[in-house]
Formats: C-alpha cells, sequence, structure tokens
C-alpha cells in the first residue's frame, strides 16, 4: 500500500531545509555505520556530515547542545539510494490511472471504466502497470478488451515494464495503425489470426500511438517531480539515480533544490536524445542534483519477449529485439569516453548482455583499464550467459540489478527461457562472488519502488506472500550485509559518490535512511511490515513518519 502524500509530508521538506546551527544526537537503537560491521549505539551530526560514532557517554561529551533523536528500537542505516528508477513515471503514477494489482482483464476493464467516469474527455486516456502474468485469462489485453468499455475515446494502457502496451480500436485509428502499418526497427506489431493488430506494440512500436499523446505541462511535470520525491523521501530513500530523464526534467529538481524544496539526491542519467550537454560538456556532480552520463537501452523486456536473446524464446516464435542500432550505440560510446560521461545501458536478455559487454569492450581496446575507470553499467543484467559472467569483474562493468525483478519475474521466466537457460538468471550471489560491483535498484514504476522490497527479495527471494517456486535459484540470495552493501556502497560507487554516501563514517554526508524494524536480524516476513521511520538527508530530517 502506497503512503499517502498528505500536504503535511509534501511541505515536509521545505520545514526541514531550515540552517541546522546545532549538533544532532542519534542513539536509542542499532545505528549501522558500514554494512559489513557491528552496529553502534550514538552518532553525532555537525554541519550535514557524520562527526562521531560510538558509544552514547561519548558521544554526549561531544555533542553541543544537541537536537536529540531517540530512536525508540528503531534501526538507523547509511541512507539507501534506489540506483535505478524513473523519477517523473513515479510521479506521474501517483497522478495517472495506476493498474497495479489488476488480478485480471475484468478487473483491468473495470477500473478503465470508472477512471473514464471519472475523468470525462475526448483526450487520450491513459494508464499504466498492468502485467498479465498471474490473470487467468493467460493472455494480454486486446483492443477489443477495451473498445468493450471505453470505445469513443482513445485508450493507451502501459504494461507494468514500460516495454509494451495495448490501445485500444480509437486510439489505433488515431494513429493510423492498421493491418497494414509496418513495424518500426525494435518494434513489433502484435496480429490476430486474421492479419489485424491486436492493439498490443512492443518496444519501438509504442511510439505509433504515443506520439499522440500531449505532453504533460510543466505544471504537472513539477507536481510530478514534487510526489515522486516526497514519496521517495517518505520510504527512506534518501536518492535516486534517475535513469531516461530529459533535460527539462533536470531544470525542474534543480529549481526545486535551489528553493529548499528537494528532500532527496538525484543522479541523472540522460536519455540519448536529450544528452547533448552531458556529451559534449561533461558530468556535473555538485549538489543534490548531478549529471552523470547517458542511458541507452539495448533491447527490451522478458515478459513481452523483447528481450535479446541467444537463442529463440521456449514458448514462442523469435529471440528478441534490439531497440538501439549498434552504431548508434558506438557513437554515443565515443562521445561519453572523450569527456568522462558514464553510461548507462538497458539489457535484460543473455544475447543483449553480450552485446553490451562487447560494445564497452570495443570502446576501450586501446585502453582496457579505462573502461574501470569511467564506471560504465549495465542495467538490469538478468539473463547472463555463463561465459559473460566473469566479464563483468573483469571489465569493471557495474551490473546494476533490481532485486524486485526475480520475484515477479520467476513465475514466467521458466516460461520464457527454459529451465536450462533459467539459470543464467537473477544471478546476484554469481556476480557477487565473481568480483563485479554491483548496484541496487527497484525501476520503479515498474516496482514499487521500496527499499524494504529489494532487501526482502535479494536476501529471501521468495514473493511477498512468502512462495518461492522450486526452480526459484534460492542459492542465488545475498547476505543481509550483502544486500545492504549494494543499497548503499554499491550505489554510492556507481555513481562516483564513494567519498561523500554509502557509510557513516566520520567525514561522509549525514544520509540516514531509519527503518521500525532492524533489518538485519528480523524475520524475513517481517522485513515485509517495517517501515520507514525517518528520513535525513545532508543531516536534516525530511521525512518523520506520524
Amino acid at each position: 500500500m502506497r503512503p499517502f502524500l498528505t500536504p503535511a509530508l509534501l511541505a515536509l521538506t521545505a520545514v526541514a531545509v531550515g540552517a541546522q546551527a546545532r549538533d544532532t544526537l542519534i542513539h536509542g537503537g542499532p545505528i549501522y555505520v558500514e554494512a559489513d560491521k557491528p552496529p553502534v549505539a550514538a552518532l553525532v551530526i555537525r554541519n550535514g556530515k557524520v562527526a562521531f560514532v560510538g558509544s552514547l557517554a561519548k558521544a554526549k561529551t561531544l555533542a553541543q547542545k544537541p537536537l536529540d533523536i531517540d530512536l525508540k528500537g528503531a534501526a538507523a542505516y547509511p541512507g539507501l539510494v534506489d540506483a535505478h528508477a524513473h523519477l517523473m513515471g513515479i510521479g506521474f503514477r501517483e497522478l495517472t490511472l495506476n493498474l497495479e494489482g489488476s488480478a485480471s482483464i475484468v478487473e483491468l476493464q473495470s477500473r478503465v471504466k470508472a477512471w473514464n467516469q471519472a475523468h470525462p474527455g475526448l483526450d487520450p486516456l491513459s494508464g499504466r502497470g498492468w502485467i498479465e502474468t498471474h490473470w487467468p485469462e493467460h493472455r494480454f489485453p486486446t483492443r477489443q478488451d477495451l473498445d468493450a468499455v471505453v470505445g469513443d475515446r482513445p485508450v493507451v494502457l502501459t504494461r507494468a515494464d514500460g516495454h509494451a502496451l495495448v490501445a485500444n480500436s480509437a486510439m489505433l485509428k488515431l494513429a493510423g495503425v492498421s493491418r497494414d502499418t509496418v513495424a518500426p526497427s525494435g518494434g513489433q506489431i502484435l496480429k490476430d489470426a486474421d492479419g489485424e493488430p491486436t492493439g498490443m506494440l512492443i518496444d519501438n512500436a509504442k511510439s505509433l500511438v504515443t506520439g499522440k499523446i500531449a505532453k504533460p505541462s510543466i505544471a504537472q511535470q513539477k507536481e510530478a517531480a514534487k510526489l515522486a520525491t516526497a514519496l521517495y523521501a517518505s520510504r527512506g530513500w534518501t536518492g535516486m539515480h534517475a535513469v531516461s530523464v530529459a533535460a527539462e526534467d533536470v531544470v525542474i529538481l534543480r529549481e526545486m533544490a535551489k528553493a529548499g524544496t528537494l528532500p532527496i539526491r538525484v543522479d541523472n542519467f540522460m536519455d540519448l536524445k536529450e544528452a547533448d550537454e552531458v556529451l559534449t560538456r561533461g558530468p556535473s556532480r555538485e549538489g543534490l542534483v548531478r549529471v552523470d552520463g547517458i542511458k541507452l537501452y539495448m533491447d527490451g523486456a522478458l515478459g513481452s519477449r523483447g528481450a535479446a536473446l541467444l537463442a529463440p524464446y521456449n514458448d514462442a516464435p523469435g529471440d528478441g529485439l534490439v531497440l538501439t542500432p549498434p552504431e548508434v550505440i558506438a557513437e554515443a560510446l565515443a562521445r561519453a569516453k572523450k569527456v568522462h560521461a558514464q553510461v548507462a545501458i538497458h539489457a535484460i536478455g543473455d544475447r543483449g548482455n553480450r552485446l553490451v559487454l562487447d560494445a564497452y569492450e570495443k570502446a576501450f581496446a586501446d585502453d582496457p583499464a579505462g573502461l574501470s575507470a569511467v564506471r560504465w553499467r549495465i542495467e538490469h543484467a538478468q539473463i547472463v550467459a555463463p561465459q559473460d559472467l566473469p566479464r563483468f569483474a573483469k571489465l569493471g562493468v557495474i551490473a546494476s540489478m533490481q532485486p524486485s525483478h526475480a520475484i515477479g519475474d520467476l513465475y514466467f521466466a521458466s516460461s520464457r527461457l527454459g529451465p536450462d537457460r533459467l539459470k543464467e538468471g537473477y544471478a546476484w550471489r554469481d556476480l557477487w562472488t565473481s568480483g563485479a560491483h554491483m548496484a541496487a535498484g527497484t525501476d520503479a514504476p515498474v516496482e514499487k519502488g521500496d527499499p524494504l522490497i529489494e532487501f526482502y527479495a535479494a536476501t529471501y527471494r521468495h514473493d511477498l506472500k512468502g512462495f518461492a517456486g522450486p526452480d526459484w535459484g534460492l542459492d542465488e540470495t545475498l547476505t543481509r550485509p550483502q544486500a545492504l552493501a549494494m543499497l548503499t556502497k554499491g550505489s554510492a560507487y556507481a555513481a562516483f559518490h564513494e567519498n561523500e554516501l554509502g557509510d557513516l563514517k566520520v567525514g561522509k554526508a549525514a544520509d540516514i535512511s531509519v527503518f521500525s524494524e532492524d533489518l538485519m536480524t528480523a524475520p524475513f516476513a517481517d522485513i515485509l511490515k517495517t517501515h520507514a521511520v525517518m528520513t535525513i538527508v545532508a543531516g536534516k530530517v525530511v521525512y518523520r513518519a506520524k
């Protein structure tokens, strides 16, 4: 259940930005300075940085007229940072038709009908968040399903993974999509037995209809940014690596930071179409809002069969899609290398991951050691062939992964991949053991965007009801210190933040996530009952539970 974003919560950041002349003393619960070290009893913050960690008695002697924060048994950790999320998508999920949790096509239809009645008009109706893998109908929705509830208004409903959508007949007509329409490269138009579009458009084919939807106003974008960042602070996140970012999004975030209303840190990886500035001038790594590099897409998603595989899908023809032409990727890598910008490329299938590793290696053929220094990343790294897995550590490529994907995908991944190739998937422990740098994120709004779910998934690898199938690879779970490290030190390293963030050593920024239960000792089932108690960024309380 998502926290309710009250006006008081949204206004909290404005209150929190006041100058803190006093020290802050935190005590009364376990305080984890580092992921793999025992907790300490007290911590002192001075001028936004950690001034002391250790015993409560000594902390009291050092703290100068402190603001006293008694954790009352709650547990504090180095600030958790989501290493992969879509900030504006999270905000607009709160503003538009949210289809998360739809249990069937019938429920999907019901939600669409109700939203249409509550928001009448002729402009296209948009929604996101459905996923069919648990539905009793065992199929994608179709245009006819949508026509049955909204036939006189264009409708576009995006799948949870963002790599596919379904449109009704009115939307297809508006966009001029017919049986004769040729799918663009890297896209697919699904058709029925008669050769007519079903309404399902995969990956690059989505643009055939999304271009007909009016762009949100600046006011709506500002509201989305405000909602997303406040929601993240309320969940205990102190930062986010925002991916596929537009230039105007960065402007909005910088305005919020200047006004003192941005509660969390945001590192931005620009959409390639929006990346001229960073590819010309290089990264900007100062303040709460930073621009680190660019984000590209190699392939699609496993659920919609767009992930690029080395062999055909087990349950349908085809081996996936390559979304970005190799020459476009090569040119982008060359420009990024020249200005020392980071590159983050989406790759899910084993072929997709191999293509990215090959492209990175080729870009640094004249300077192999230089690849590790620029910290280029692969986003998701879900299905990796055994011979490619050691290449992450060898090349210095960061595996930016989302643990929650496994506890959702493993319901259908075996069907897509077959039992043998499934063993290549979600190989967290194998990557960790290989020495690869790893960072953890959520891919929200594809997933909920909750750090507790990510920690639970990484350490337990069961679904949210405690179920795990016989082929879910429970030997790939991480230890609790490893999972915490992925969300703290791993995320810090993945954006050149390790000198400032990732742990609570003296001199580091006082970014702290506080939860109601100790994640390092609580039973797995209790992790999902836990909630964020307080979020502190640069020594300032940006969220406090009521």
